[in-house]
């Protein structure tokens, strides 16, 4: 009686050291990085004035987004997100590299921001909604017919 005794408590006592084990390894941060910036020695190779945009590919490599006008600049964004356990995940760190080009396309400045130097703008893509979506092609034709005026039409004067 004292043996099944002694086996049960041992085996409590590993169930509930796997459950404490378990919880705690539950409640360990699990940190995700996302994006590319160059290290500072690849960007102290870059000289400002001398390099040019096939260049700075070259040098650094493609950037993660650049401007939407052919003369402005390549962007670099590097994020570091920590998912803690049923938490939203929160950005520990971003930082992004900036290097601007002249009319010439030559490198005119490169600047290094962090999270430190604003605020958190949450990098996301916003799609358009559309009302038609939950209309099937007939409800949409169906839908129309009170809505016809001839008189809108131009030339029917």
């Amino acid at each position: 009686m004292v043996m099944v005794t002694n086996k049960l408590t041992k085996a409590s006592r590993m169930f509930a050291c796997g459950v404490v084990l378990a919880a705690a390894c539950a409640c360990t941060p699990i940190y995700k990085n996302h994006g590319y910036i160059p290290t500072p020695e690849d960007l102290a190779e870059v000289k400002v004035g001398v390099d040019t945009r096939e260049t700075v590919i070259e040098t650094i490599g493609a950037p993660s987004s650049s401007g939407v006008l052919r003369d402005s600049g390549f962007y670099y964004v590097s994020s570091r997100v920590r998912h803690y356990g049923p938490k939203r995940p929160k950005v520990v760190s971003r930082e992004l590299v900036a290097v601007s080009f002249d009319k010439r396309g030559v490198v005119r400045n490169i600047e290094r921001f962090g999270l430190e130097d604003g605020l958190v703008i949450p990098l996301e893509r916003r799609v358009t909604d559309s009302s038609v979506q939950d209309k099937g092609f007939l409800r949409q034709l169906l839908g129309n017919i009170g809505n016809f005026n001839p008189a809108n039409i131009p030339g029917a004067n």
